[in-house]
Order: structure tokens, then C-alpha cells, then sequence
């Protein structure tokens, strides 16, 4: 891959300019890369039926509206480092596919802090990925002389960042052994309920449970409640998701675990597209919420350990807000590993 300087601030202005696209893709306005994105939002399910025309949209409105000058430039602003003159690395960079553009923050880290992306991209996102970076190479060139996607083996690189599972983390570690790397497992986000949460905030909370089907690690997959508290009584709050009733293999894992837990003879609550079932496990199927009671008096049993090996986001007062987990700002990094400064890192 050729290799040209790009400085700090054209790199922003590159950035900034594929958000406006993105958001302009989200909202089918515009024309050019805006209305790419919002043609490639509407066919990605065709192959991916996990992609719905919604779900790629909503993902091109978050990412679009973190990729504003001003939020790149607060952001950028704690790594003065940036404008040192350096060599650049290639870092390999292995993205996961379970939800639309979800290495697309990763991509971003590589390319501002002046290295070479060499990208394996899940085939499950391949198109949109490819699409992302085709229209910032458009509009600006350099990035396309040091970005390179592909769906095959990684060779050449002398950094890696690769996200997967529990078990292909282990593969991971062996294989990228003698290189610096970030090594990203799985993780699960929680909610803390009070029982002082408005109906607006718990109707948020199913966006935080239901949006890309709950397949994200920022999705809210467990829920701590103060003992005492129905939680049936969430069930109306979360009748705009209804629409899951429609789509037929995430109603295939509803059916599935609901036959299950009768077979089994468990006791579980039956929200027609959800179930909610007591548990002390972070990590259900898909279309299964596991909740767990807790003494106001002691609070619920989280320890440091869960936050630093476990958690990726914790939600309700005093924490992210309702309706936030799938809106990561710039500086907002998975797993709280600071990826600018890995990759500053000589």
C-alpha cells in the first residue's frame, strides 16, 4: 500500500464529511454517497437478513451523527501526539459482522492516527464496509492509498485488533503471539432498574434490548431489578418492537428457547416476541432477557471484576442513559481499551 501524509485536520475533515454522508443515508436525503447508503440500506437484507433496512439505517445515523469536526476535534485533541512525525505501522485489523458497520470505529482509529488498514471483514458485512471505505477514499484520497478490505488471511502487519467470540479469542492469541495486539472477547450490557424509571425511559430501554435484535455487545441483555418489582409490568413499554414478530428466523429463536424452557419445565414470563426469565447469567439467546432481583439495602451484585472482564456498557439513573447504548460517541472506546493509544504506542 502507498503511503502519503495525511495530517491531523484533513484527516478530521475526510471523516467529518463521510458522517454527513452517512447521516444524509440514514435520512434518504441527498444525493451521491447519501443516496449510496440509503440504496444499500434498503438491499443489505437481501443477503444478510439480519440487516434490515432499518437496522442499517439506524447504524448510519449513530455513526454519522459521532462524525461531526467538532466531536473528532475534542476527541483528537488529548493525543497531541498525532502530529508527531512517525512510520506507519499496518495494522491488522479482524472486524466482526454481527451488527452493521460494527468495526467501522476501529477503521477509524487506524486511518486518523496516519497507519496503513489492512481489514478482514466479516462477510456478513462486507458490502457495507467495502462501500464505507470506497466513499472515504472518494473523498479523500490518501485513506484509499493506505486501506486495504478483504475477506481472506491477514499477512504484513505489525499490529492487530481482532474482535470475536470467547473461543476464537483464544485462536486469536495464539495466532497474533509475537505482534502488539488488542484481543476483544464477548461482552454483555446490563440495565439497573430503581423502580422510579418514567415510561419514556423504559420505552428506551427497549430500544437498548431490541434494536439489531439484540446481536451487539452494547445490547442490553440483562436487567437488575429492586426485589419486589413485576417484571411483566415492562412488557407494554416495549410494544413498538412488535414488528419482530415479522421477521421470521428471530422468531424462529423465540419459538425455539420458549419450547425449551416448557420441555424443561422453567418458569419464565412470554412477551409474544420476548422472554424474560430470572436468571444470574449476563448472556441469553437471542429473543430471552435474563433479570435478577436485588435488596435496595446492598444494591446489586456487581463487582469490579464483572465491569473489567465482562460488562461493555451498565444502564439506567446514574449510569447511561436509557436509549443510549447504541449511540457510541468518538471517544467512547470498546472494552475501555484506549485503541489511539495502542496504536501510538511504539
Amino acid at each position: 500500500m502507498k503511503n502519503d501524509h495525511l495530517s491531523v485536520e484533513r484527516g478530521i475533515e475526510a471523516f467529518a464529511e463521510l458522517g454527513r454522508a452517512m447521516r444524509e443515508g440514514a435520512a434518504g436525503t441527498g444525493t451521491g454517497s447519501g443516496k449510496l447508503f440509503h440504496e444499500l440500506s434498503g438491499r443489505l437484507c437481501l443477503s444478510n437478513p439480519w440487516f434490515t433496512p432499518g437496522n442499517v439505517r439506524r447504524a448510519l445515523h449513530a455513526t454519522g451523527a459521532a462524525l461531526t469536526k467538532e466531536k473528532l476535534t475534542r476527541w483528537l485533541s488529548a493525543y497531541p501526539e498525532l502530529n508527531d512525525k512517525r512510520d506507519p505501522v499496518t495494522v491488522g485489523v479482524v472486524m466482526a459482522g454481527n451488527i452493521p458497520m460494527v468495526g467501522f470505529h476501529d477503521l477509524l482509529c487506524v486511518l486518523i492516527s496516519g497507519n496503513r488498514l489492512l481489514a478482514r471483514v466479516s462477510t456478513k458485512d462486507e458490502i457495507l464496509m467495502r462501500a464505507v471505505a470506497a466513499t472515504l477514499a472518494e473523498i479523500e484520497p490518501a485513506f484509499g492509498n493506505v486501506t486495504e478490505i478483504t475477506t481472506g488471511q491477514l499477512k504484513g502487519f505489525g499490529k492487530v485488533i481482532a474482535t470475536g467470540s470467547n473461543n476464537t479469542s483464544r485462536y486469536f492469541e495464539y495466532y497474533f503471539r509475537n505482534v502488539p495486539s488488542i484481543i476483544r472477547k464477548n461482552r454483555n450490557s446490563i440495565a439497573i432498574l430503581d423502580g422510579t424509571e418514567s415510561d419514556s425511559e423504559l420505552e428506551l430501554l427497549g430500544d437498548d434490548i431490541f434494536s439489531y435484535f439484540g446481536l451487539g455487545c452494547r445490547n442490553v441483555s440483562k436487567l437488575y431489578l429492586p426485589r419486589g418489582y413485576d417484571p411483566a409490568s415492562l412488557l407494554p413499554r416495549w410494544d413498538r418492537h412488535e414488528s419482530l414478530l415479522s421477521h421470521y428466523r428471530y422468531m424462529i429463536n423465540y419459538d425455539h428457547h420458549r419450547a425449551v424452557m416448557i420441555v424443561n419445565r422453567e418458569s419464565f414470563t412470554d412477551g409474544r416476541f420476548i422472554l424474560l426469565k430470572e436468571s444470574s447469567s449476563l448472556t441469553p439467546p437471542m429473543a430471552v432477557i435474563h433479570y435478577e432481583f436485588y435488596d435496595s439495602s446492598t444494591g446489586p451484585a456487581i463487582t469490579p471484576e464483572m465491569c473489567e472482564e465482562m460488562l461493555q456498557c451498565i444502564v439506567g439513573h446514574d449510569h447511561l442513559p436509557f436509549g443510549k447504548t447504541q449511540e457510541p460517541e468518538v471517544w467512547d472506546y470498546a472494552d475501555n481499551i484506549d485503541t489511539i493509544s495502542f496504536l501510538l504506542k511504539k
